[in-house]
């Protein structure tokens, strides 16, 4: 997780050197836990779920004190469960593991626990993506560390290996469901591409 990730001017994310969008998923409200300045550390807020092969970012429509949006990289999320229950409405919750910044020591960064109400339309394309999504992406990490010398730390953005054409390309499309998939991917005004999640280091 990162609390409020470079976004262009357009509200999207800048994205990160070979991420590739998946989809865009208007109207859901976002629950998150642990964040600083929020009433008891609990943070409400209603806005735009961008979902790719790297992370899944919640922006929200206008911002609530400090927070405008949440990064949450697919690898670090554990414990992801669709619920469906009777008097709400449709939700996916969650944990998300922090991104911890260079030199800083873990113990200080938090787990938090996530919510993505779906309250406008259906979700029958989001969740079947994003399930298939989380779970490409962890099979092809597994299959990264076991060729290579397993690493301690978890770098996010080798979800970035994963292949998505296809699975994009077999989507199940529900007409009550408002998601939509990204065909081509959006030319962003700026050609900036983030090489890491450390905010200093971004560039060209």
């Amino acid at each position: 997780m990162a609390l409020n990730p470079q976004l262009l001017p357009n509200g999207m994310p800048v994205p990160f050197v070979n991420e590739m969008f998946v989809l865009i998923r208007d109207g859901v409200e976002f629950e998150v836990d642990k964040i600083p300045g929020s009433d008891g550390g609990r943070l409400k807020a209603k806005g735009t779920i961008y979902l790719s092969n790297i992370r899944m970012v919640f922006v929200s429509k206008k911002p609530v004190g400090d927070f405008v949006a949440f990064d949450m990289p697919l690898l670090f999320v554990h414990g992801e469960k669709f619920n469906q229950p009777v008097f709400f409405c449709n939700n996916i919750a969650g944990q998300v593991e922090p991104v911890v910044p260079e030199n800083q020591p873990a113990a200080l960064y938090s787990v938090h626990s996530f919510k993505i109400l779906f309250k406008d339309g259906g979700c029958g394309t989001f969740v079947p993506l994003f399930f298939n999504l989380i779970s490409s992406v962890r099979q092809y990490n597994q299959q990264f560390q076991q060729a290579n010398t397993p690493q301690a730390h978890v770098d996010p953005l080798q979800a970035a290996q994963t292949p998505v054409d296809e699975m994009m390309r077999h989507a199940y499309v529900d007409p009550n469901d408002p998601t939509r998939i990204f065909l081509q991917q959006p030319t962003p005004e700026s050609q900036l591409r983030r090489r890491t999640y450390q905010p200093q280091a971004a560039n060209h």
